[in-house]
């Protein structure tokens, strides 16, 4: 079937990469899966080789669920014989009207309960941390915000990783609190969505897949070092 999404999610994993967001039809979450193998950033492209984006609204060829639980959102999707299409994209005020819409205050409740693996929230003063080790290479994004418990939790979100390595580059280790956060990306909210990560060591983790700011913030991707 056919489906269209806003993405909300556009993410890195250690084998490939991510997509989520939330189908105009169902209003539920939608992880678009391959049928074997990983996402690679080649799946996530346009036939113009534009890249799929946060707040773009694309159809996808969905052919049957695939859950295995808490992972309940996730599709297998057709990512090569019916390419995605970008069907349009949501303007400031479609993507706070959005955001306002779709944000759980009992999100990461349902997700410890193992009911699911991606929600959207309302972050209030949220921190944010990028390192990287110049010697091997190994970088790090994290966010932190009340509610979430005692631990940053690492981003996989490409877009927000690509803000932080900017910030890397003269710096290994940059903390930033609510105030620079805001006045780096010029946002007055920041909306999370959180996902739980495959099994690993026996657990789920918990993982930032999107960061998004209102007004929306800009950084260029290099999609060879995410």
């Amino acid at each position: 079937m056919k489906d269209q999404i806003v993405v909300l999610a556009v993410t890195k994993m250690l084998s490939g990469m991510c997509l989520g967001g939330i189908s105009l039809t169902s209003g539920e979450w939608i992880r678009p899966v391959k049928q074997f193998g990983t996402i690679l950033p080649g799946d996530l492209t346009y036939p113009d080789g534009g890249h799929i984006r946060p707040f773009d609204v694309v159809e996808l060829s969905l052919s049957k669920r695939a859950p295995k639980p808490p992972h309940v959102e996730d599709w297998v999707c057709d990512f090569v014989r019916t390419r995605p299409v970008l069907i349009g994209r949501l303007d400031a005020r479609e993507q706070e009207e959005f955001l306002k819409k779709n944000a759980e205050p009992d999100g990461l409740a349902r997700m410890d309960k193992g009911e699911r693996s991606l929600c959207l929230l309302d972050a209030q003063e949220p921190q944010a941390l990028f390192s990287l080790d110049k010697y091997s290479g190994k970088y790090d994004a994290r966010l932190h915000f009340p509610g979430l418990g005692e631990r940053a939790a690492p981003v996989t979100d490409v877009k927000w990783r690509a803000l932080g390595r900017r910030l890397t580059a003269d710096a290994e280790r940059v903390r930033m609190d609510c105030g620079q956060l805001m006045d780096l990306t010029g946002a007055r909210l920041v909306y999370p969505a959180l996902g739980l990560s495959r099994m690993y060591e026996g657990k789920f983790w918990r993982l930032i897949v999107g960061v998004h700011c209102l007004p929306d913030y800009e950084a260029e991707i290099d999609y060879g070092n995410l």
